[in-house]
């Protein structure tokens, strides 16, 4: 007998999805598919839409026989519809079910009623400010409205209704104001209710315990009810917090402590006389009601000691009114381990290292002519033999004289300008003491080049070894104590002062990396401050409460006020206190545009004069990336890439890298080629990078993107484009989005390798024909790092790119340990590539590429190759600093002096050549003239300006050891320059 099926769907075993975007467009728009579908996809190849509709588009996928879940991303390259992996479950929703973009949940279908819809566990009601809650139901005028609230915690849902010790604040549907809905964009489709007016006054007391939002019947039956997030009311009553004292003051020598705790029941002081918790002793403190801020007057002697706070708070996790012993989110000082903090005073003159006062700063340079080197600690100095055994990873190890401090000496004196390091501040997973830490104990470096075993010991140790990234936040203010040789109290601040002074004395300025973005951890967790001391605040929650983790960890709200004053506040202390030169933020596009212009405007209000600093010299730059919750303004002007024009403030540029580098850093097949990785010339047959044609069509577009990245990624910029079209740098498509953004030079930050994803040595070796000789490979590798030393804008390099550093083809490090982000010095020893497979977890389905290229001795550079690397490298600093030509300032002189000659419709695929009016600003040269031939042949260069010129190569290489660009050739009588294969060449015009 045939079997009946409910859907016809059901009946052809194909799911539908029906997808929504209110914007109308569907361009690019995909699924990536896995689970029970007959056709799992590939993340470069999602399925398209089978239709189109009155709804939008809809998606046929096929099914496995017996398939009970569809698992699924709606995404347009690296932009996905929702953060989360989503999911249709056969069984309960059915074979057909409707979306809307950036929308959690099934617009339909719906589940069946079930009596009321109470689930205390999750937040869907909003308080925004102290008159209005925003809630997304349909309200009825039938229906009563109200917030229930209990100072003690404990609502519960039993038996059809709400119990426990409540009060009511009662609610009338009501509207959001157009003021409101530009505030809250995410809220603005969500029903409003006003706060009944006589109610006004237990609006505070609310915010003190549980909150639930209740929506019952005429009968006063229950219909609904959830928990309320109050963030936005929290702002609202206390306005003042953003201007009072926070943290430790001194004053006469003695201390005051204030901490921002607004929904505290009460908050006392627990004081120890050391860093282990003896001696405790409990002190109230005072609530000022004006601000939400708790604070006491401490006496001489407590300098020094450390701290806590009891906190008695209500936890949503805990359901109850809890007392949490917190640290200060504000803290100085820490005990080893960070579970205290401590009174330190940062002008005592005992955390200053010798010569801290007096210490002169390399020159500021302008953010357009900044050349920055990416830098970890621990990487520095951690395999340096050259450097005390007990300061190795240490920030001692910046103030000796080791092969690394004179390598970065070497660097600055050729023209490097910044250290850029990786998180320095307080961070939750490496122990702080070396006797708590556990490194791996197998010997690696007998291991063969391409086998598993080493990756597999160093992941036995990965949680308790001496190696991580750094970017788990816990405490924003305070050094790092892992990398200090004494990391129980203030030592660790004199110790983070020398560093800085030893990179200064070295010629160079210092950026810190800092990460505001996400916390550690949030909740009751032992390593969560900020939510442990005013749950539901400093982090961003979604629509149900939960905290969003879109940035991979819980992610902070620093467009709520409180979390916004902590990042401005955190910067200007490293500023003034720390003398640090510059700040990368990581994932700014999280961040509000406000926020960091915020930023800016309070460092720039720093002078030598009163804080000992100027802080208009201090540059700021961060990722720009428009993902995640916040994504396209969902809940603010976001901190990205096209919003920060104007601001003076850089982002990072993924068109030129890409373009350099081939595909994207996400490809299924790591062997797509780009400009400096052999699509000129030099295929390596991978099917990914399609046919002949296909591969000349994406140089040419690459070639684009590259001019575009040379000219300082300007959106206004114009310039003839690879099709002979007069083309502005936004009207470039880089993956749909305009490779044109900035609005001036300095507001990019070229790069073609940084601590993510793949060292460009090692994207060289997987994208190069493997057969390519090693000279070779040192050539492509220079000419791929000379797109960013020697365009407008920043200049940003991963530390020992200039060297072939190598991760072993590890494309995600954080955590991969000591031995696969080892900094080697010492060329004898190699540059790190051969130590076995990368990482399982991020790099096995890579394996089957990574495993010949390991094994293959040819692809071990030596000495040799290493040393013509740096010194290719150090010329094209010598270069960059050579001539005011490279660092412009402003679109006006970009558009007047950088043109690309020879480009157009007949341009050399593989060659791009820049051409540089010099007239005015270099007293020594016209024009400066630079040719990129990436394919592996000569390739003549014709530029009309040039006939009949003087033109030789730039002094710098002329003067060099690199025999091949030697051969490069100007023909004065037609202005012809000729260049060498895999060669940037200079040349310079008295």
């Amino acid at each position: 007998m045939a079997k009946a099926h409910p859907t016809r769907a059901a009946a052809e075993n194909v799911a539908i999805l029906h997808y929504h975007r209110p914007d109308g467009n569907y361009d690019g728009w995909g699924l990536h598919l896995w689970g029970d579908v007959a056709n799992p996809t590939e993340w470069g190849a999602p399925l398209r839409p089978a239709g189109e509709d009155g709804f939008g588009v809809h998606f046929r996928v096929p099914l496995t026989e017996g398939a009970k879940t569809v698992n699924y991303i709606i995404h347009k390259g690296d932009t996905k519809d929702l953060p989360d992996n989503q999911s249709l479950d056969l069984t309960s929703t059915g074979h057909e079910a409707w979306r809307v973009a950036a929308t959690e949940g099934h617009l339909l279908p719906q589940p069946s009623a079930r009596g009321a819809d109470a689930d205390l566990s999750k937040s869907s009601a909003h308080w925004i400010d102290r008159a209005t809650v925003a809630w997304k139901i349909d309200p009825s005028a039938a229906n009563r409205y109200s917030l229930a609230f209990s100072a003690k915690g404990g609502i519960t849902y039993d038996k059809g209704d709400l119990t426990g010790d409540l009060r009511l604040v009662r609610l009338a549907p009501g509207a959001l104001t157009e003021a409101q809905k530009a505030k809250w964009p995410h809220l603005a489709g969500h029903a409003a209710f006003t706060v009944d007016p006589r109610d006004a006054d237990l609006v505070r007391e609310a915010t003190r315990g549980q909150i639930v939002a209740v929506e019952r019947d005429a009968s006063g039956a229950l219909l609904a009810a959830t928990g309320v997030q109050f963030p936005g009311l929290l702002d609202d009553l206390y306005p003042g917090a953003a201007t009072a004292d926070l943290g430790p003051s001194w004053s006469g020598g003695a201390p005051k402590l204030s901490v921002w705790a607004p929904t505290a029941g009460k908050v006392e002081l627990a004081l120890y006389r050391d860093s282990s918790g003896g001696g405790r002793t409990v002190h109230p403190m005072r609530r000022d009601d004006d601000t939400g801020v708790w604070s006491v007057r401490g006496q001489r002697d407590w300098k020094d000691r450390y701290y806590t706070f009891l906190v008695t708070v209500y936890a949503p996790g805990e359901g109850k009114v809890v007392v949490n012993e917190v640290t200060d989110p504000y803290s100085l000082s820490l005990s080893a381990g960070s579970g205290r903090s401590q009174l330190a005073d940062l002008s005592d003159r005992a955390l200053r290292p010798d010569g801290w006062t007096s210490l002169a700063k390399p020159k500021a340079v302008p953010q357009q002519k900044a050349s920055v080197y990416e830098l970890h600690v621990r990487d520095f100095s951690a395999s340096d033999t050259t450097v005390p055994a007990a300061e190795r990873g240490t920030y001692a190890a910046f103030t000796g004289d080791s092969a690394g401090m004179r390598e970065l000496r070497g660097l600055a004196k050729d023209g490097l300008t910044h250290v850029h390091l990786l998180p320095v501040f307080d961070i939750a997973t490496v122990p702080d003491k070396r006797a708590d830490r556990t490194e791996p104990a197998c010997d690696l470096a007998s291991m063969p080049p391409d086998s598993e075993e080493q990756q597999a010991c160093v992941a036995r140790t990965a949680a308790k070894d001496s190696f991580n990234w750094g970017y788990d936040p816990l405490h924003y203010t305070v050094p790092e104590g892992s990398y200090a040789a004494e990391p129980d109290g203030s030592s660790r601040i004199r110790e983070f002062r020398g560093m800085v002074g030893g990179l200064n004395r070295a010629g160079l300025r210092v950026v810190m990396d800092v990460v505001y973005n996400h916390t550690h951890a949030a909740g009751q967790d032992p390593t969560s401050v900020l939510d442990r001391l005013v749950p539901g605040y400093y982090h961003r929650l979604l629509d149900d409460g939960t905290v969003a983790t879109s940035t991979c960890c819980a992610n902070t709200a620093p467009e709520h006020a409180m979390m916004g004053r902590l990042v401005v506040d955190s910067i200007v202390t490293w500023a003034r206190e720390y003398k640090v030169d510059g700040f990368r933020f990581d994932l700014m596009g999280h961040h509000p545009k406000a926020n960091m212009v915020a930023v800016r405007a309070a460092l720039d209000k720093l002078t030598v004069a009163r804080d000992g600093v100027d802080g208009k010299s201090i540059i700021l730059y961060g990722e720009g990336w428009n993902f995640g919750e916040v994504a396209d303004g969902a809940r603010f002007e976001q901190a990205t890439q096209a919003n920060m024009a104007g601001t003076g403030i850089g982002t990072f540029s993924d068109r030129l890298r890409d373009a350099v580098r081939g595909g994207g850093p996400f490809d299924a097949d790591p062997r797509v080629q780009g400009f400096g990785s052999g699509l000129a010339g030099a295929p390596n047959g991978s099917p990914a990078n399609g046919d002949e044609a296909q591969q000349r069509s994406r140089l040419l577009n690459y070639h684009d993107l590259i001019k575009v990245g040379l000219a300082g990624n300007l959106r206004d910029y114009t310039f003839t484009a690879s099709d002979g079209r007069l083309t502005k740098g936004s009207e470039v498509s880089y993956n749909g989005s305009p490779a044109g953004y900035t609005a001036s030079p300095g507001e990019v930050v070229t790069y073609v390798d940084a601590h993510d994803n793949e060292t460009l040595f090692d994207a060289l070796a997987y994208k190069l024909p493997p057969a390519t000789a090693m000279s070779d490979r040192v050539r492509m590798q220079s000419l791929s790092l000379a797109t960013t030393v020697l365009g407008q804008g920043t200049s940003f390099m991963h530390a020992g790119s200039e060297r072939l550093r190598s991760k072993s083809l590890d494309r995600n490090s954080y955590d991969s340990g000591d031995w696969f982000n080892r900094l080697l010095w010492d060329c004898s020893a190699g540059n790190g590539f051969g130590a076995g497979l990368p990482p399982k977890p991020d790099n096995e389905d890579k394996w089957q590429y990574a495993r010949p290229l390991l094994g293959d001795p040819a692809l071990k550079p030596d000495c040799a190759a290493i040393g013509a690397a740096r010194a290719r490298y150090g010329e094209l600093l010598r270069i960059r600093s050579s001539s005011p030509v490279f660092g412009l300032a402003t679109l006006a002189e970009v558009q007047k002096r950088v043109t690309f000659p020879t480009g157009g419709a007949s341009e050399t695929p593989g060659v791009v050549t820049m051409h540089l009016d010099a007239t005015g600003i270099d007293p020594r040269w016209k024009s400066v003239t630079v040719v990129f031939n990436a394919t592996p042949e000569a390739r003549p260069q014709t530029v009309g300006a040039l006939k009949g010129a003087q033109v030789t190569l730039h002094p710098v290489q002329a003067a060099g050891d690199d025999a091949v660009v030697k051969r490069s050739a100007f023909d004065s009588a037609t202005g012809t320059l000729t260049v060498p294969a895999r060669t940037v060449a200079v040349f310079v015009q008295p």
